[in-house]
C-alpha cells in the first residue's frame, strides 16, 4: 500500500506541475529572501572550490530548496489519508535533511580535497627544489607541470601561462596559493616568488631557507599522517565497543526478561 500511495503522489506532483497548479520554482524565486536564510555561510565557498567560478551558487542553493520542499509534499501526500501534527513535523524535518545532504557531501569532499592536497604538496614542491638548482623559477615551474600530481596541473598551467604572459608579480603565484588553500601554501609561493626574483649570489642562501620549509612541511605532512590513521584506529576501537557494550546489555535484558517470565 506505500508503494501504491507514493506512485499516486508523484503523479498528482507531476500534473499539478504540469498544469501549472502548483510550481515548486516560483515558490522558491518568490521567496528567495526569506529562503536565503537558511544558507550557510560558506556554502558559496564550497561550491567555487569545487567547481569554479563560473558555477552559480544561488541556482545550486534553489535546487537544495526546491528538492527539500518537493520532499516534505510528497511525505504529507504519502500521509495524508491519515495526516497529524507529528507526521506533518516529520516530514519537515526529512525534508530539511534531505535539503542539507548536498551541503554534507560538498563539505566532506572539499575536506577530503584539501587532506589531499595537503598531502601532495611536500612532494611537489620536493621535485620543484632539485629543478630550481638547474633553471629559473619560471622555467622550472614548467618543466615540472609533467610529473606533477594531477590535482596540481591545472593551477600549474594557469600559474605559468600568466608568468609567461609578462606578469611578473606576485600575482600568479597567490593565484596558485588562493586556488589551493592548504597549509603554507601562501608562504610557499611567496618563497618561490622571492627565488625567481633573487640574483645568484643569494640564490643559496634562499635555496637552503627553502628546502628547510620543505622539510618542515614533509615532517607536518607525516604527523599528520600518522594522527589521522591513529584517530581512525581510536574511531573503529570505539565503535567496536560500543558494539560489544550494547551487544551485552541486550543480552542482560533477554535475559533478565526471561528470569522474570518463569
Amino acid at each position: 500500500m506505500q508503494i501504491e500511495m507514493i506512485i499516486i503522489a508523484c503523479l498528482i506532483l507531476f500534473l499539478m506541475s504540469y498544469n501549472g497548479q502548483f510550481s515548486v520554482k516560483e515558490l522558491v524565486s518568490d521567496n528567495m529572501q526569506i529562503f536565503r536564510r537558511l544558507k550557510e555561510d560558506d556554502w558559496d565557498f564550497y561550491v567555487r572550490a569545487k567547481y569554479g567560478e563560473n558555477m552559480n551558487s544561488e541556482a545550486l542553493f534553489a535546487k537544495r530548496i526546491r528538492n527539500g520542499l518537493l520532499v516534505i509534499v510528497l511525505m504529507i501526500f504519502i500521509w495524508l489519508s491519515n495526516l497529524s501534527a507529528i507526521k506533518v513535523l516529520i516530514s519537515f524535518i526529512i525534508g530539511f535533511i534531505a535539503y542539507k545532504m548536498d551541503y554534507i557531501n560538498i563539505k566532506s569532499w572539499y575536506k577530503k580535497h584539501m587532506y589531499y592536497i595537503d598531502s601532495m604538496l611536500p612532494h611537489y614542491l620536493k621535485g620543484i627544489e632539485i629543478l630550481i638548482q638547474h633553471y629559473t623559477v619560471p622555467v622550472a615551474i614548467g618543466k615540472s607541470i609533467a610529473d606533477a600530481p594531477d590535482i596540481f596541473k591545472d593551477g600549474l598551467q594557469e600559474m605559468i601561462n600568466e608568468i609567461n604572459s609578462g606578469n611578473d608579480t606576485i600575482e600568479p603565484y597567490m593565484n596558485f596559493a588562493k586556488q589551493y588553500p592548504v597549509r603554507d601554501s601562501m608562504r610557499m609561493m611567496r618563497l618561490l616568488y622571492r627565488l625567481s626574483l633573487g640574483s645568484q649570489d643569494r640564490k643559496q642562501e634562499q635555496m637552503l631557507m627553502f628546502s628547510r620549509t620543505i622539510s618542515n612541511l614533509q615532517q607536518k605532512a607525516r604527523e599528520t599522517k600518522y594522527k589521522n590513521r591513529l584517530e581512525k584506529m581510536e574511531g573503529k576501537t570505539m565503535q567496536m565497543l560500543m558494539a560489544t557494550g550494547f551487544g551485552v546489555m541486550i543480552l542482560l535484558i533477554i535475559a533478565l526478561m526471561q528470569m522474570m517470565s518463569f
